[in-house]
């Protein structure tokens, strides 16, 4: 049975924060006077004022409680109902305008409970509103019920006086057994919940972080609920327990409660017909569209869910899009896409500049006892059509998954690699370098594309977008060696010969380093499929001398940008500003922000020790790290290219170096080249060209190949790459 409370209508509005939990000598205003900062300047209302109200079919339980500003104007209110403390701002009599929705400014058709209202504001037909600040020129309009309740949180995951621990709102992230939930708070990034999520063996660590979120938020009850100015609120059904920034626009919702709703003037946030948002968080410049459902969320800045998108359990990073499609349990780092109606994300780590295509399911748990499997994949990760996997699974950076249903869990160490299922063989082939090889227009573009698309209005955070960087050169160092040791298992056994353990290397080394021909040879890979069948590698040695090539362009490329920066013009200055001692360290991607491994144990260890005391202080080390993150990808690439030339800096010659800006320019041009013959294939291909009858039907429908924009950039880019090259050549010279 419901419990219909009933009291006497003379409370109505009054009593908003229970006794026990007001401080001793406050009222139940003390922190909505605190919160209401308009700086507008309130008086009591005339006796000639009431009369007019009266007139024009408002009522209050006691016209003492409202309270107005010198600039109120009585005949701009109509059919209202006032209960408890009310007080209004400045009323003109002007009409309000915003995309075609045309209102008087004033105050109609509306219930009134207990509201700080600002100057010039369009109420009409709300029919419950309760307990908020409202900022100036705000219109809301059509709206069933607006209100806040003592205990809101709005959508951060702490608690309010009073309240069980088993009402905090966790995000289950990662996997589905709440093993690595953490807790949602307004400002959170992407390297904040990947930090918490993924060193679970550390309670000391944990323990900092929840004191850091609790810390970040007021436990006292009676905050009221505030929409920003110029925010535009129309036709909603139930916004309860909302947080609304500035210049926000939000139409045709059914349901959004327990949320922020971060919006600015120059980012600003849209929610739109058909959503239901509950227990979330939403960044600055987001927009959510027709029908989303999300529960338990965070959706970082300059992000969007449309077209019946389903968020649960996850977190999104910034620059990211989820359209028509279902996530569940997800970490996932900025710049992610996914537009497919029948695409599933669950239970997995994702690190960015992602792509999920139609029909994908990454979320198979069928081949465990339990819901916590979960999957991580690398920056670059792009399923195909109709790919499913198996928890659990890891993939390096750049890893594309063509077309099929994968029978067991995979691990694929080798960056850039393209993986199929080979059903009529029944076995697994992986081509390492596929990118290079088939399809740089595509990996260049999405290069550029994310930069783009960054509309992040503060970057002092870096985010790496570029696909030659500290984490994916450590994986092709990596596979570097993982492709010697393959390339000599199957030498040996074609022609039966025993090798001893520590002459693997350097015999695939020695093979892979010929240039006579293509081996002969069927290279089979361990480890990358949990099953008996074979796993091979294909076009292996065309692979290793690409990545060889990547790694001293990589090198070489830092070392331009150093010597630009420093100003360099002479060979043994460039010696003497270069690290003595390089290594090559292994890094972190913590949210899109690359970091040394080790300048992650420190943040580690300084929030453990009460060095970093708070989120910001957290946030600060990110920016600090950022700061040097150029200098430190410069060491990295230096020793990268020492380490692959098989150098100590002492052996590093002006006439090596002069020699390695040619090749590097040569990769440059290579990479130019595969771009444009990448993107040629499109306009060569019968397949694609038989749907136009002439190549003039055809330009004007995808563009002419030599308009391509992207294409022109990229030669561009090459000029002045050479130009880069030449001066330095001559300069050292």
């Amino acid at each position: 049975m419901n419990h219909i409370n009933k009291q006497p209508i003379s409370s109505l509005g009054y009593n908003f924060v229970s006794k026990e939990y007001l401080p001793k000598g406050k009222d139940e205003y003390y922190l909505r006077n605190i919160q209401n900062r308009s700086g507008i300047k309130y008086r009591s209302l005339t006796t000639a004022e009431i009369k007019t109200l009266e007139k024009n079919a408002n009522s209050s339980d006691n016209w003492i409680n409202v309270l107005v500003s010198d600039a109120f104007n009585p005949q701009l209110v109509k059919n209202c109902s006032f209960f408890g403390l009310v007080r209004i701002g400045k009323l003109e009599p002007y009409f309000a305008e915003f995309n075609n929705l045309r209102l008087p400014i004033g105050l109609y058709n509306s219930t009134i409970i207990s509201c700080d209202i600002g100057d010039n504001v369009v109420i009409d037909n709300v029919n419950f509103l309760s307990h908020y600040i409202i900022g100036n020129e705000v219109m809301l309009v059509n709206i069933n019920e607006l209100a806040a309740t003592d205990h809101s949180k709005f959508g951060n995951g702490v608690l309010k006086i009073g309240e069980k621990e088993s009402v905090r709102i966790w995000l289950e992230v990662c996997n589905e057994n709440g093993g690595r939930s953490i807790l949602p708070f307004n400002g959170m990034l992407a390297a904040d919940a990947w930090l918490w999520s993924k060193y679970r063996d550390d309670e000391k660590l944990l323990q900092k972080l929840k004191e850091f979120t609790d810390n970040r938020f007021d436990t006292k009850r009676g905050y009221y609920g505030k929409i920003g100015d110029r925010t535009v609120i129309k036709n909603c059904k139930i916004i309860k327990d909302v947080w609304i920034g500035s210049d926000a626009y939000l139409k045709g919702a059914n349901k959004l409660k327990n949320l922020t709703i971060d919006s600015s003037a120059d980012a600003k946030s849209q929610i739109g017909e058909g959503c239901e948002l509950v227990n979330g968080i939403i960044g600055f410049g987001c927009r959510v569209f027709y029908g989303v459902k999300a529960v338990r969320f965070f959706l970082a800045s300059n992000s969007q869910l449309k077209y019946g998108a389903r968020l649960i359990n996850s977190y999104l990073g910034e620059n990211s899009t989820i359209s028509c499609c279902e996530v569940l349990n997800s970490l996932i780092f900025p710049a992610h896409e996914q537009h497919h109606n029948n695409s599933f994300l669950c239970a997995a780590t994702v690190m960015g500049q992602s792509n999920m295509a139609a029909g994908a399911t990454i979320g198979s748990n069928h081949n465990s006892r339990g819901a916590d499997g979960e999957l991580i994949a690398g920056r670059g990760f792009w399923p195909g059509l109709c790919v499913s996997l198996k928890h659990n699974s890891k993939f390096a950076s750049f890893t594309i998954i063509a077309k099929g249903d994968f029978p067991a869990e995979l691990n694929i160490p080798l960056p850039f690699s393209l993986v199929s299922n080979d059903v009529s063989k029944n076995k697994l082939v992986v081509m390492p370098g596929y990118w290079f090889l088939h399809n740089m227009y595509a990996l260049a573009r999405n290069a550029g594309k994310y930069e783009t698309r960054d509309k992040r209005k503060d970057k002092s955070q870096i985010i790496e977008y570029d696909f030659l960087a500290p984490d994916s050169v450590n994986e092709i160092f990596a596979a570097l060696t993982l492709m010697k040791e393959f390339t000599a298992r199957a030498y040996a056994t074609k022609y039966k010969k025993e090798l001893p353990a520590k002459e693997i290397l350097k015999t695939g080394e020695s093979l892979l380093d010929k240039k006579e021909g293509p081996l002969q040879l069927e290279i089979l890979a361990d480890g990358f499929e949990n099953s008996g069948r074979k796993v091979e590698l294909i076009k292996v040695p065309e692979a290793y001398s690409i990545f060889k090539e990547l790694i001293v362009y990589y090198g070489i490329n830092e070392l331009i940008h150093f010597i630009e920066s420093k100003k360099i013009t002479d060979w043994q200055t460039l010696l003497k500003a270069l690290p003595s001692k390089p290594e090559r360290h292994a890094w972190k991607n913590m949210g899109g922000q690359l970091m040394p491994v080790s300048a992650v144990q420190t943040l580690i260890r300084n929030i453990k020790s009460g060095k970093i005391k708070d989120w910001d202080e957290v946030h600060a080390y990110y920016i600090r790290k950022s700061n040097n993150y150029h200098s430190e990808k410069m060491q990295h690439a230096w020793a990268s290219l020492l380490e692959l030339l098989k150098l100590r800096p002492g052996n590093f010659t002006k006439k090596l170096f002069l020699q390695l800006l040619h090749q590097a320019a040569n990769t440059k041009e290579w990479m130019t080249k595969g771009i444009y013959e990448s993107r040629e294939k499109d306009y060569n291909n019968p397949f694609r060209k038989m749907v136009y009858e002439t190549e003039k039907e055809m330009e004007k429908v995808i563009g002419p190949l030599k308009d391509n924009s992207f294409i022109k950039e990229q030669q561009a880019s090459l000029n002045t790459f050479k130009e880069k090259v030449n001066s330095i050549i001559q300069q050292f010279s």
